[in-house]
């Protein structure tokens, strides 16, 4: 188990860089050199030649003169990081190295790793970060429904009748789309409101706040406690663990 120190302020996931700062980042080579081979027209990304000023996210197939960046398959382990992100932290690589309420500084890990997914900045909880651009792939932009599990306390109590509506799903939350079903159960009633457990199977930007905003309610706080089969369990605000391979592959199944 791994304590990372993480201030307590901070917003999203996997907005891009440019290419130089992200192989000199990766430790392949200096800025200026990237800026070089990109020039010469060495470096392909997604089979097209890299541009000066382009921006990727670490998911893309990158040749530097004709060599994978990854390397050959095997040479590098593939890593899988179970984090516990505290409230205020953004899920973004962008401000890296300038602020340090990013999830990247925050974590400050010993090798490069980028978020899977995203966690708003109002939120806290289980976020998983990689290495391989391609599980990031397979997990996010596949076809599958991976379930995402939050515990969330609202302002006021909740009604049955909207609990049924909100997990039929079909809400207009964005122009153009609309929620899928979801699984919505009562965990307890206190003061201020109630806590309700959430599951989807989705990733819609702030999807449980402008689903509770929809009905008259306020998100107080929210927390994610699952990933498919990852959860919260044994990590404290700012902890961390690496994934078994067992792990691992049971993301995929």
């Amino acid at each position: 188990m791994h304590s990372v120190n993480v201030p307590d302020e901070g917003e999203y996931l996997n907005e891009k860089i440019r290419i130089n700062k992200y192989l000199s980042a990766s430790g392949v080579m200096s800025r200026r050199e990237a800026d070089r081979f990109i020039m010469s027209g060495k470096i392909l990304v997604n089979g097209s030649p890299a541009e000066p000023g382009m921006k990727v996210d670490g998911t893309e197939d990158i040749l530097i003169d004709g060599k994978p960046l990854d390397k050959s398959p095997g040479s590098v382990k593939r890593i899988v990081i179970a984090y516990y992100k505290k409230r205020g932290i953004v899920t973004s690589t962008v401000d890296q190295g300038r602020e340090k309420n990013n999830i990247i500084d925050a974590l400050n890990y010993r090798e490069r790793v980028f978020p899977i997914g995203r966690l708003d900045k109002d939120s806290e909880g289980l976020i998983l970060l990689t290495n391989d651009g391609n599980l990031v792939n397979r997990l996010l932009k596949g076809k599958g429904s991976h379930e995402k599990e939050y515990l969330v306390s609202l302002d006021k109590a909740i009604t049955d009748e909207d609990i049924s509506l909100m997990s039929k799903g079909g809400i207009e939350l964005i122009p153009g789309r609309r929620s899928r079903p979801c699984k919505i159960k009562r965990q307890a009633f206190d003061k201020t409101g109630c806590m309700i457990d959430i599951i989807l199977t989705e990733g819609m930007n702030r999807e449980i706040r402008r689903m509770a905003e929809f009905f008259g309610y306020r998100v107080m706080k929210l927390k994610r406690i699952r990933f498919i089969n990852v959860t919260l369990d044994g990590l404290k605000p700012g902890e961390y663990r690496e994934l078994t391979d067992s792990e691992i592959e049971s993301l995929l199944l």
